[in-house]
């Protein structure tokens, strides 16, 4: 197996490869041209995300500036997914986001890893775990997810949380190492934040 093939099999490898790395530089090219577009450019700025992306569906943003080890070229988009300023994606191998999930300014997603042991570090060696969003979350600013965890639909990441083992659907988690603190229930039904109530109304649509 070559060094570029065991970046998608969890295995060890050398990120300082030839191949891998005239492949990423040309994929960095690409996400330095998105971030230095002009603010008035949307439509460039959406056409760039369709071919930086392994996949971008439709109603996808990303504000820039983007920072991506591999320019978004593992990372999978489903529709009407937003990301706001700031959006790290260590994407050495495949994340997966959702549709209509949203990521708050200075999101981390982390898919890359070195080994605890001196010896292997010194080497630089690395692997790399995929990540899934799933569809409908929320993910507040400056939350890290880290190698291999998965987070399932509709959750809510509270800002500044470190997600190190995965969390399941319909839940809102927190903290450092990020914990499920409970479900989504009826009270959301009602309330949106600080004892504001929701509009009946809003709930009809």
């Amino acid at each position: 197996m070559t060094e570029y093939e065991k970046l998608h099999s969890g295995d060890l490898y050398d990120p300082g490869d030839e191949a891998i790395f005239r492949e990423q530089l040309d994929c960095l090219e690409k996400q330095y041209d998105y971030n230095q577009t002009r603010p008035h450019e949307l439509e460039k700025r959406i056409a760039m995300l369709k071919e930086m992306f392994a996949e971008a569906g439709e109603g996808c943003y990303v504000e820039p500036p983007l920072h991506s080890n591999w320019g978004g070229h593992h990372t999978h988009l489903g529709k009407g997914v937003y990301a706001n300023f700031g959006l790290t994606l260590v994407d050495d191998t495949h994340i997966y986001i959702g549709d209509h999930t949203m990521l708050g300014p200075n999101v981390v997603l982390a898919t890359g890893g070195h080994p605890i042991l001196p010896q292997l570090r010194e080497r630089q060696m690395q692997f790399n775990l995929p990540i899934r969003i799933g569809r409908n979350c929320w993910l507040g600013a400056g939350v890290i997810v880290l190698p291999g965890v998965s987070i399932g639909d509709n959750s809510v990441i509270g800002a500044e949380s470190v997600v190190t083992k995965d969390i399941p659907a319909d839940v809102v988690a927190v903290g450092n190492p990020c914990r499920v603190l409970r479900p989504i229930g009826e009270q959301d039904r009602q309330v949106y934040t600080r004892g504001r109530q929701i509009d009946p109304k809003l709930l009809e649509k």
